[in-house]
């Protein structure tokens, strides 16, 4: 009974945090738009090199960039969330977190291709609205990534 409490625990904190990575994100990507991008593009956009790789908008490269940071930033940090307090792992060990930081990067992989896959099947080929699809994926895909990660990245100690 304990051990059910303390999943359900777990599992609250895992979704709390995501939702708070999300928002994360979000804010990220704005900032960049609105202010990062900006001034880059207005003080360096001369520059061939940070026109080509920032500026452009054929495509979209500040969107590209800012996403690109938005993800890494909130990866990282949604990871020593999880491990620290979500799963309550102690180890400081370089060698063992960066065994579990590879695992937890593989995973999310791969539940980011299973949440396209049901994105897009829910969406193409049964109707539903994109906004149901898009709760419906993330959630089966955070599941999994919490079961894939308390089993097979922040394993338990004893």
């Amino acid at each position: 009974m304990e051990d059910q409490n303390n999943i359900k625990k777990q599992m609250a904190l895992y979704f709390i945090f995501a939702v708070c990575m999300i928002a994360l994100n979000y804010i990220i990507q704005k900032t960049n738009q609105i202010v990062i991008a900006p001034f880059i593009c207005g003080s360096f956009g001369s520059i061939e090199f940070v026109q080509m790789f920032y500026c452009s908008t054929s495509p979209n490269m500040p969107e590209l960039i800012g996403s690109i940071a938005a993800v890494g930033i909130t990866y990282i940090i949604k990871f020593f969330l999880d491990k620290y307090i979500v799963f309550k792992k102690s180890s400081l060990k370089i060698k063992e977190t960066s065994q579990e930081f590879f695992k937890y990067f593989a995973f999310a992989i791969l539940t980011t291709i299973l949440n396209v896959g049901i994105q897009f099947i829910l969406t193409n080929l049964f109707n539903a609205p994109l906004e149901v699809s898009v709760i419906v994926a993330l959630s089966i895909g955070y599941i999994t990534k919490f079961f894939l990660d308390k089993k097979y990245v922040f394993i338990k100690e004893y």
